[in-house]
């Protein structure tokens, strides 16, 4: 038995085509409707720490590759939806028994951060690299990784709902697993089955282990009931319209969320 233990199973386990997900995500938010009639619509928000879950605002801090800069408007707290919390606990009991922990990037998200991300970080550095990109072409990659922001409680975006959270595991206290990239790397290097097809000649330990604990992280947030972006490791959402589209739920839970 590996370090892992009854975990290491997960790390030879393929995550998958990615294909569909990349087509179902598309237009979810105009697609998928939110049931205002259930009970988890009003369910409140509470804060991460509150699950035994660690984890550090990537927005508020300054130490934030590529970044390199604290985002205004940005919360230093990791605030999420009573059930999401709930099920991240319990993955984090699970990845506890093979002294892992999950680490949160960020949870709910205010509507400066995504627009400032959406509406010009993104756009500027895509068009630094492709000067000949504009109109439809660049919205679409922009919203390949940064959904538009909105105050539409019929289409709000992932973070705005607190069923979206972005995380990555690490040794307990200590240093996080390797992933194979940076968090916010919004390239297709992010892309959640970027190591799933290694050739025959690759004998690469980086992309091994990447692959290996993708999967991981993959199947322990799965197994629990969250959906996967397909395109973002490290993203996960339980509850709101993209969870839907990609579980094949009837609605979503989860609108915009209400921040006492």
């Amino acid at each position: 038995m590996t370090l892992f233990g009854a975990l290491e199973e997960l790390r030879h386990r393929p995550v998958g085509d990615q294909a569909p997900a990349r087509a179902a995500r598309i237009g979810c938010r105009q697609r998928v409707a939110i049931r205002r009639d259930n009970a988890l619509f009003a369910e409140p928000m509470m804060e991460a720490q509150a699950f035994g879950l660690r984890g550090e605002n990537f927005y508020a801090s300054a130490h934030n590759p590529p970044y390199w800069l604290a985002v205004d408007g940005a919360t230093d707290k990791l605030l999420l939806r009573q059930s999401v919390g709930e099920k991240l606990a319990r993955v984090n009991a699970r990845a506890g028994a093979a002294g892992l922990e999950l680490f949160l990037f960020d949870a709910w998200r205010p509507r400066a951060v995504q627009a400032y991300f959406h509406d010009i970080w993104m756009p500027r550095e895509l068009q630094r690299r492709h000067p000949d990109l504009s109109g439809e072409a660049l919205t679409a990659e922009v919203e390949r990784y940064w959904a538009a922001p909105s105050t539409d409680e019929n289409a709000p975006a992932p973070h705005a709902t607190g069923g979206a959270v972005d995380l990555t595991l690490r040794r307990k206290g200590g240093d996080p697993l390797w992933m194979g990239s940076l968090f916010d790397d919004v390239t297709a290097l992010a892309n959640r089955d970027r190591f799933e097809n290694l050739s025959a000649e690759n004998f690469s330990f980086s992309d091994q282990e990447a692959q290996a604990n993708r999967r991981l992280l993959h199947w322990l947030m799965v197994e629990e009931g969250f959906a996967g972006h397909p395109d973002e490791w490290w993203h996960f959402s339980w509850g709101d319209q993209m969870w839907a589209a990609l579980t094949g739920a009837s609605h979503a839970h989860y609108g915009l969320a209400a921040i006492p």
